[in-house]
This record gives structure tokens, C-alpha cells and sequence, in this order.
């Protein structure tokens, strides 16, 4: 039996929650004496409460801050292709705990950022906590405290991820909405890659270029999990125009990579 068959039963008994959270007791255990040693080396890093690090990314201290360092810059060299990341408004749609939209002022020049969230504590915390950036508590309803043409970029890591088919339409309309004509949005997304880890009906609906969906939990929680094939993606973005697709390689022991695709408003 597959994994995903074991995650489709496990929601279908209403215990993935609890699985989950048995998961998130052993990380804690696991990568506790790594995790004090981060703290003792780096006591000026700011660290987020231990859940919403694993819930967002993973446990692991020193892999949060230094592979949020190099995701911001793998994310700003892939939007420079497309701008010039100056004197922007940039929104990091489904920010977190920060781990990327903190170290992005340091290598954009002149940019204003905001970040928006439908976790009340991953919100507080980072405006407690992340000076010089506008956070503000969104919920799952697709509604954004912008105007409209207001945002120059807004970028979304492994959000639609988390999300129903209702509420991927729902959300880009949205996107679509508050960012300008001529404006960038950046999305990763479980393409071909995932297709590996879908049941063999998953896999028919997937090919057949349908969105596949996990739920039977908490829509937006990480155990919420939505499979992006690019007959989909091109249905989604069609009031956009497609700058780039990306499926990247996937690499031994590294995970599994998300596409990236990069859209421009029209």
C-alpha cells in the first residue's frame, strides 16, 4: 500500500490530525539537540514558536533560517528575470512565520513588503517580531486589505498547495484583482513531480489534467494537500499571460520540488 492511500484512509478515520501531531512531537525530540546548539551559536536569529515552524516548513532551527537565506535569493534571481525588483510593492501572499519575506529587504532595493496570513499566531508573531514590514491577518475567504492595482509582485510558496478547487479560483481572482497591469505573480505548485506519490485514481484524475484534493481536514493546514497537473494551471491562469513554467528536476534525498510558475497580469 502506497503512502497516499495510507493518508486518504487516515483522513477518512479523522485521525490525521492526531498523527500529525505525534509526527510533530517526534521532530521536536529529533532535532532538539540541534536546535539548542542553533540557539547557543546564533541568539540573535529571532525563532518562531516550535509548531509554526512545523507547520510551515519543518523543526529544524538553523534549516529555517539558513534555507529561507537561500530561498530568498532563489526567488529573487528567478523574478529578475521578469523585474527589476526596485522600488516595488511585493506581497508575500501566505507568508507564515517569515521565514522568506525577513531576509528579502536585505537583497531588493527600495521595496515595500507586505505579508499576509491566515494563521492569527504566524501573523503576530512576525509583526512582533519583523520590523519595517506590513503583516496583516487574512482568512481563507479570498479577500485582501488592498485596493485594486495596488501590489508590483506578489509571490505564493506552496500555497494553492493547501487550498480546494473552489478556493484556488477564488484566491486568483483575488491576486488578480489587488496586483497591477504588468505585474508579476510567482506560485509553486505540486505538479508532475507529485504525480509519484497519488493512488492510481489520483493518478487518473491527474492525468486527465483535473486538480486532485486531499481534504477531510482542515482546509490550509499542511495535512490539506492539492496536486497541480498543467491543464489545470493554464485553465487558472488564463486571464494572465505565462511568463514561465517550471518543472525542476528532482534530485535524490533533497524532496520532491514544486513547479514554479511565473504569470504576468494583463
Amino acid at each position: 500500500m502506497n503512502r497516499g492511500k495510507i493518508s486518504n484512509i487516515l483522513r477518512s478515520l479523522r485521525i490525521l490530525y492526531f498523527i500529525d501531531w505525534l509526527h510533530f512531537r517526534y521532530e521536536k525530540l529529533r532535532f532538539q539537540k540541534e536546535n539548542n546548539l542553533f540557539r547557543h551559536q546564533s541568539p540573535e536569529v529571532k525563532l518562531p514558536p516550535d509548531y509554526l515552524l512545523y507547520e510551515s516548513y519543518q523543526l529544524n532551527y538553523k534549516k529555517y533560517y539558513t534555507d529561507g537565506v537561500e530561498s530568498a535569493q532563489w526567488l529573487v534571481d528567478n523574478l529578475k528575470r521578469h523585474s527589476t525588483l526596485r522600488n516595488l510593492k511585493i506581497l508575500d501572499w501566505g507568508c507564515g512565520p517569515g521565514r522568506l519575506i525577513r531576509h528579502l529587504p536585505q537583497i531588493t532595493e527600495n521595496c515595500q513588503f507586505y505579508g499576509s496570513d491566515y494563521n492569527l499566531r504566524s501573523i503576530g508573531w512576525c509583526k512582533e517580531n519583523l520590523p519595517g514590514i506590513n503583516f496583516n491577518l487574512n482568512s481563507l475567504e479570498a479577500q485582501l486589505p488592498y485596493k485594486d492595482d495596488f501590489l508590483d509582485v506578489i509571490y505564493g510558496y506552496s500555497v494553492f498547495t493547501h487550498l480546494s478547487e473552489e478556493k484556488h479560483l477564488e484566491w486568483y481572482a483575488e491576486l488578480h484583482r489587488v496586483l497591477k497591469p504588468g505585474g508579476i505573480l510567482f506560485i509553486t505548485a505540486q505538479g508532475k513531480n507529485y504525480r509519484v506519490k497519488l493512488t492510481e485514481k489520483e493518478r487518473q484524475v491527474f492525468d486527465n489534467g483535473d486538480l486532485v484534493v486531499r481534504g477531510k481536514v482542515k482546509e490550509g493546514h499542511r495535512t490539506y494537500s492539492a496536486f497541480h497537473p498543467v491543464d489545470f494551471m493554464h485553465l487558472l491562469f488564463e486571464k494572465a499571460e505565462v511568463l514561465e513554467h517550471i518543472e525542476p528536476e528532482a534530485i535524490a534525498g533533497r524532496g520532491i520540488p514544486q513547479d514554479i510558475w511565473i504569470v504576468k497580469k494583463v
